[in-house]
C-alpha cells in the first residue's frame, strides 16, 4: 500500500472515529470484479448498531453491504490499490480529500475545504413520503390493502408499494394538464380498481383537481364490487362499468385515457380510443406482443439482424420493441409527443414498458416523415401490417 492510500484510510478512519465522516465515492476500477464500476460509503444504524454501508455499483445491479467501521477500514485497504480502485473521494465536515492514481507517478493526495456541512440521517431506511398515505382510506381497507386502523397488512405491501409508484409515475404528467373544471378519466381493463381509486383519490383529494373516472372492466362481479367500494368511500366522481375496450362508448369527452396490461391488440385499441378521442394524455403500459410476433415469423426477412431472429427470445424482445416503437410514431402521426420507459409494476413482477403520450399544443407532425418511417420499418422487419395502423385507417 502507498504512503498516499494508507493516508487517505487514516483520513476515512479518523473521520469515523470524531464523526465528522460523511460519505466517500470510490472509481476507476481496474480490478478482476467484471462489471464493477464504483462504490459509494456511508454510514448507517443497523439494529441500533452503527455501520458503514458500502454500496458497489456494478453495470447492472447493485450490491450493499453493510460493515462495522474498523472491518469497513481493512476491506478498503484492499480495494484502493494500483489494481482496484484508483480514485476516491471523501467529504468530512473537517475537509474534502481525493486520491488519485497515475501511471507514470502513483497515487496523489489532495485536501481541500468542506463542501458538506451537514451530517446525514444515519436511518438504514427511512420513512418514504407516499403519494397515497394508508390511513384513513376506506377504499384500501375494502380491497384488502389496510386494517381498520389503516395499517397495512405484511402480504399486501407489494401491492400498496405498487399503487404509489404508479401514482408517482403520473404524478408529474397529471400536474400538467389543462385547467378545466373537470377532468374526465377513463381505465381501460380497470380489473379490481386498486390504481383506479388511488387514481381518482390522488386527483381530487391530493392535487385538488376535480375529476370524474370510469374505470372499465368486462367481468360483472369485479365491477359490483368496485361500484359498492366506491359508493363506501364517498367516491361519488368515480364508477365502473362493465364492457371491453374495444366496445366501449363514452358518454363524455375523454381527456386521458390509461390502460395498463391490455394484452396484445387491446392496447392498440385503447391508444385508438385516446387518438379518436383526441386526449390530452394517453398512457399504455401493453403486454403479449402476439400480433407483430405472427407477422414477424409469416414473413421472416433476411437483413443484418437475421441471425437473431431465429432465436425464439431474441424474436420476441424484437416484436415487443417493434409494435411498441410503431404505436410511438402513430401517436406522433396524430399529433403526441411521446415518451417510453420502463414501469416497475412492483417488487415480483418483470419491468414493462410505459408508453406515454401528451397531446401537443404547438407545431404540426411531418406526417409524411413518419409514415415514411413507419413503412420502412415495417419493411424492414417482416410487418405486413400493425393493428393501430388498421384502426387508424392508415392502410
Amino acid at each position: 500500500m502507498s504512503a498516499e492510500t494508507s493516508q487517505f484510510i487514516r483520513f476515512i478512519r479518523a473521520s469515523i472515529t470524531d464523526n465528522t465522516f460523511i460519505k466517500a465515492s470510490f472509481g476507476d476500477y481496474q480490478g478482476e470484479e467484471s462489471d464493477l464500476k464504483n462504490l459509494y460509503l456511508k454510514k448507517v444504524l443497523v439494529k441500533r448498531k452503527e455501520k458503514i454501508s458500502f454500496l458497489y455499483r456494478y453495470r447492472t445491479r447493485d450490491i450493499t453491504k453493510n460493515h462495522f467501521p474498523d472491518d469497513a477500514i481493512t476491506e478498503l485497504g484492499a480495494l484502493l490499490t494500483e489494481h482496484g480502485f484508483r480514485s476516491a473521494q471523501l467529504f468530512t465536515l473537517r475537509h474534502d480529500v481525493r486520491i488519485q492514481y497515475a501511471p507514470n507517478d502513483g497515487f496523489s493526495l489532495k485536501i481541500d475545504k468542506p463542501t458538506l456541512a451537514e451530517l446525514p440521517s444515519l436511518e438504514h431506511d427511512k420513512p418514504k413520503q407516499r403519494k397515497i398515505e394508508a390511513q384513513g382510506k376506506t377504499y384500501l381497507t375494502e380491497l384488502g390493502i389496510t386494517d381498520a386502523q389503516g395499517k397495512v397488512y405484511k402480504n399486501a405491501q407489494d401491492k400498496y408499494r405498487q399503487i404509489n409508484h404508479y401514482i408517482e409515475i403520473l404524478s408529474s404528467l397529471l400536474k400538467e394538464l389543462p385547467e378545466r373544471p373537470q377532468t374526465n378519466i377513463v381505465d381501460m381493463g380497470a380489473g379490481k380498481g386498486y390504481l383506479t381509486f388511488a387514481l381518482y383519490d390522488y386527483l381530487n383529494n391530493v392535487l385538488g383537481k376535480p375529476a370524474q373516472v370510469t374505470g372499465v372492466e368486462f367481468r360483472k362481479d369485479l365491477v359490483d364490487l368496485c361500484n359498492g367500494i366506491a359508493q363506501k368511500s364517498g367516491f361519488d366522481g368515480l364508477h365502473f362499468e362493465e364492457g371491453t375496450i374495444e366496445n366501449y362508448a363514452p358518454q363524455e369527452q375523454i381527456n386521458v385515457l390509461i390502460a395498463l396490461h391490455a394484452c396484445d391488440t387491446a392496447t392498440d385499441e385503447a391508444i385508438y380510443q385516446g387518438i379518436t378521442a383526441d386526449a390530452d394524455l394517453i398512457v399504455v403500459a401493453p403486454c403479449c406482443h402476439k400480433q407483430i410476433r405472427r407477422e414477424m415469423e409469416k414473413h421472416r426477412v433476411k437483413n443484418e439482424l437475421d441471425f437473431l431472429m431465429k432465436h425464439g427470445i431474441f424474436l420476441e424482445r424484437q416484436a415487443e420493441m417493434v409494435t411498441d416503437g410503431i404505436r410511438s410514431l402513430l401517436l406522433e402521426y396524430h399529433g403526441y409527443a411521446t415518451k417510453i420507459f420502463e414501469f416497475v409494476s412492483d417488487a415480483h413482477t418483470p419491468k414493462n414498458v410505459l408508453i406515454v403520450g401528451e397531446k401537443r399544443t404547438k407545431g404540426t407532425p411531418d406526417q409524411a416523415a413518419i409514415m415514411e418511417k413507419i413503412q420502412a420499418s415495417k419493411m424492414y422487419f417482416g410487418v405486413g401490417y400493425h393493428q393501430l395502423e388498421v384502426l387508424l385507417g392508415l392502410t
